[in-house]
C-alpha cells in the first residue's frame, strides 16, 4: 500500500493521495481562473453562460473529493510521512496550519457556492453531471445570496493564498536544499 522508506528513498504518500492531491489542485486553480473569468464577463456572455454550469458541477466534485481525501487521511493516518524532523518547528507548525486551512477551505467554499446558486431568486440550478440537479434546500433570498456570494469569493481568495504558500514552502525546500532533509515535494510525486 505504502512506500517503504530506506536510506536512500524517503516515504511516500499512498498513490491514490498522491493523484488526488494533484487532481484537486488543478481543479481548484481551474475553478479560481474560471470564477475570475465568469464574474468579469457581462451577464449574458455566451461563454460566460457554459462556465457557470461547469463551475458548478466541478465545484461539487471538488467538494466530494476532499471528503474522499479526509477519508483517504483517516485511514491511511499510520503510514503517511512525517514532517522532516530538519524543518524549524515553525516550519512545521506553519505547514500544518497551511495543510488545515486548504482542507477546510476545500470543503467550506463549494458549500459557500452551493449555498449561493441554492439561494438566487430565479436560479437555474446546481447541475452535476448526470445528475439532472442538486437539490436546492436553502429559501431564495437576494439578501441570502449576497452574503453566500461574498462568502464564497473571500473563501475562494484565501484559498487560492493558502495554495500559494503551500507550493512556496514546497519551492523553497526544493531549491534551498536541493534533494536533501527537507526537500518534501519527492513525498507528493
Amino acid at each position: 500500500m505504502t512506500e517503504i522508506s530506506h536510506p536512500s528513498r524517503r516515504a511516500k504518500y499512498p498513490i491514490l493521495m498522491r493523484i488526488l492531491h494533484w487532481l484537486r489542485a488543478m481543479m481548484i486553480l481551474g475553478l479560481i481562473a474560471c470564477g475570475w473569468y465568469m464574474t468579469g464577463r457581462a451577464e449574458h456572455d455566451p461563454v460566460a453562460g457554459i462556465l457557470y454550469p461547469n463551475h458548478k458541477q466541478f465545484g461539487v466534485l471538488v467538494w466530494l473529493l476532499a471528503l474522499v481525501h479526509l477519508m483517504l487521511r483517516w485511514r491511511y493516518r499510520s503510514v503517511l510521512p512525517q514532517a522532516p524532523a530538519a524543518l524549524k518547528a515553525w516550519e512545521k507548525s506553519l505547514s500544518h496550519a497551511i495543510h488545515r486551512l486548504i482542507i477546510a477551505l476545500t470543503l467550506l467554499t463549494p458549500l459557500l457556492g452551493y449555498a449561493m446558486s441554492s439561494s438566487i431568486p430565479d436560479g437555474d440550478g446546481i447541475p452535476f453531471f448526470f445528475i439532472t440537479h442538486v437539490p436546492e434546500l436553502l429559501p431564495k433570498s437576494d439578501a441570502l445570496f449576497t452574503l453566500f456570494q461574498t462568502l464564497h469569493r473571500y473563501c475562494a481568495y484565501l484559498l487560492l493564498v493558502c495554495v500559494l504558500l503551500h507550493v512556496a514552502g514546497a519551492v523553497k525546500h526544493r531549491l534551498q536544499d536541493r534533494g536533501g532533509e527537507t526537500d518534501v515535494l519527492p513525498r507528493m510525486i
